[in-house]
C-alpha cells in the first residue's frame, strides 16, 4: 500500500511538470507574436517607435505574467 501512495505522488509531480511545460508554449508563442507586431509596426511607421516600444514592453509583461501564473499553479497543487 505504501508503494502505491509513493508512486502516485511521483506520477502527480511528473504530471504537474508536463502541464507547466505545455502551459509555457502559449506564452512563448505570445512573446513571438508581440515582438513580430512591434517589428512590423516600426517598419511601417518608424516615427512612432517610442510609443511602439511602450506597447511592446506592456505586451511582453502581460504575456510573461501568464507564464509565471502557469508556473505557480503547476506546483501549487
Amino acid at each position: 500500500m505504501i508503494d502505491v501512495v509513493a508512486n502516485l505522488a511521483e506520477v502527480t509531480g511528473n504530471i504537474n511538470t508536463i502541464g507547466y511545460g505545455l502551459g509555457a508554449i502559449g506564452p512563448g508563442i505570445g512573446v513571438g507574436l508581440v515582438f513580430a507586431a512591434y517589428l512590423q509596426a516600426n517598419a511601417r511607421q518608424p516615427e512612432v517607435a517610442g510609443l511602439n516600444r511602450t506597447w511592446l514592453i506592456l505586451g511582453m509583461a502581460l504575456v510573461e505574467a501568464l507564464a509565471l501564473l502557469g508556473f505557480v499553479l503547476a506546483f501549487a497543487a
